[in-house]
C-alpha cells in the first residue's frame, strides 16, 4: 500500500485554535507522516498515480474535501464527503476532550483514565465512520483513520 508523504490542512479561514486543539493537530500530523497507510484503488478503469501522495484536507461548502496528488503534482483524486455523518461524533469528541483537559488539572489518575478511555472510544468511532466514508475512494488502516479523524476535528472546530 502507498502512503501520505505530505499533508496540508486548509485552516486559513478558521478561528485561531485553542492551545489544546493546536497540540492535537501537531501530534496528529507528525504521527501521520511518520507512519500511515493510504492507497487509492483503481476506479472506472482509470489509472491511479502511485504514491506516496500529497494530501490536502479542507472544508468547502460544508463538505470535507480530500485533494490527493502524486509527489510530481499529478492530480490523483479529489473526493468530497458530507460532514453530516461526522457531526455527532465530532461534537461528542470535543465534549469528552474538554472533560479530559479539565480533569487533568484536578482529578485523580483513576478518574482521568476513565475519561481517557471514553475519549479513545469516541475517537475510534470517528475513525470507523471515516473509513466507511472513504470506502471505494481510499484505503486506510485504523491508525491512519484515527489520525485523519483528529484532523477532521481540527477543521470542524472552526467550521
Amino acid at each position: 500500500m502507498s502512503c501520505i508523504a505530505h499533508i496540508e490542512l486548509d485552516d486559513a479561514n478558521l478561528p485561531p485554535p485553542t492551545p489544546e486543539i493546536e497540540q492535537e493537530r501537531r501530534v496528529a500530523m507528525f504521527d501521520l507522516l511518520e507512519e500511515n497507510t493510504f492507497d487509492l484503488p483503481a476506479r472506472d478503469d482509470r489509472t491511479v498515480p502511485d504514491g506516496p501522495y500529497h494530501l490536502g484536507l479542507s472544508i468547502r461548502d460544508k463538505r470535507l474535501v480530500f485533494d490527493v496528488s502524486s509527489q510530481t503534482a499529478e492530480k490523483a483524486a479529489e473526493f468530497h464527503l458530507s460532514l453530516s455523518p461526522f457531526r455527532q461524533v465530532v461534537k461528542d469528541y470535543f465534549q469528552i476532550c474538554k472533560s479530559y483537559f479539565d480533569a487533568v488539572k484536578t482529578l485523580p489518575p483513576s478518574q482521568i483514565e476513565t475519561i481517557d478511555m471514553a475519549r479513545r472510544g469516541i475517537h475510534n468511532e470517528g475513525a470507523r465512520i471515516l473509513q466507511e466514508r472513504l470506502e471505494g475512494k481510499a484505503e486506510v488502516d485504523d491508525a491512519t483513520a484515527r489520525r485523519l479523524f483528529t484532523l477532521v476535528c481540527v477543521l470542524h472546530f472552526g467550521g
